[in-house]
C-alpha cells in the first residue's frame, strides 16, 4: 500500500465525515478504522477486528445510521448516533479497553468546532482519561509509533495472537 494512497482514502474519510456531520445536526458521529502497521492494511485479521468493531458499536450505541466501506486502505465504519460527543467518547473508550480486540480498533467520535475547517477527533484526554497502551509495552501507544519502538514484525505478530485467541474463544 502505497502513502499515497493512504492519504487520499483519509482525505475521502474526512470528507465524508464533514458531509454527515453537516447533514446531522444533534447527532454525534463515530468513524471506526483498523490500520495495522505496515503496507497491508486490508487482510483477514483486519477484517475480522473491524467486524469485531461493528457488532460492539452496534450493541453498545443502536446507531440511528450506519455506513460501511470496505476499501484496500481498510474497513471504515461512520454511525451517527443520539449521544453527546463526551458520551459517546466515554462508551467508544470502553470498547476499546475492554473488547478482546479494542487495542487493536480506532474508533473516533468526530467533532466540528466552528473555528475548524475539518472535522476532528475528540481526544481522550478532553475526558480526562490516559492515552493508549502500547501493544507491547506499558509505554503510551503513540511514543512507540512515533519512536519506532517496535519492529512491524513484532507487532503484526502480536495482532495474530490477539485475532487467534479471539475467534478460539
Amino acid at each position: 500500500m502505497e502513502l499515497s494512497e493512504i492519504l487520499k482514502s483519509r482525505e475521502a474519510r474526512v470528507e465524508r465525515q464533514r458531509e454527515l456531520l453537516e447533514s446531522n445536526p444533534g447527532l454525534s458521529l463515530l468513524c471506526l478504522t483498523v490500520q495495522p502497521p505496515g503496507p497491508v492494511k486490508r487482510n483477514e485479521s483486519s477484517l475480522v477486528i473491524a467486524c469485531a468493531g461493528v457488532e460492539a458499536i452496534r450493541d453498545s450505541f443502536r446507531p440511528e445510521y450506519e455506513e460501511l466501506r470496505d476499501l484496500e486502505t481498510g474497513l471504515e465504519g461512520f454511525f451517527l448516533v443520539s449521544l453527546t460527543p463526551a458520551e459517546a467518547k466515554r462508551r467508544a473508550c470502553r470498547i476499546e479497553d475492554t473488547h478482546p480486540l479494542g487495542r487493536l480498533m480506532d474508533i473516533d467520535v468526530v467533532v466540528r468546532q466552528a473555528h475548524q475547517p475539518l472535522p476532528e477527533p475528540l481526544g481522550r484526554e478532553s475526558l480526562g482519561l490516559p492515552p493508549r497502551k502500547c501493544l507491547l509495552c506499558d509505554r503510551p501507544a503513540r511514543e512507540c509509533m512515533r519512536a519506532r519502538t517496535h519492529k512491524t514484525e513484532e507487532l503484526l505478530e502480536k495482532i495474530d495472537e490477539m485475532v487467534e485467541s479471539y475467534l478460539k474463544s
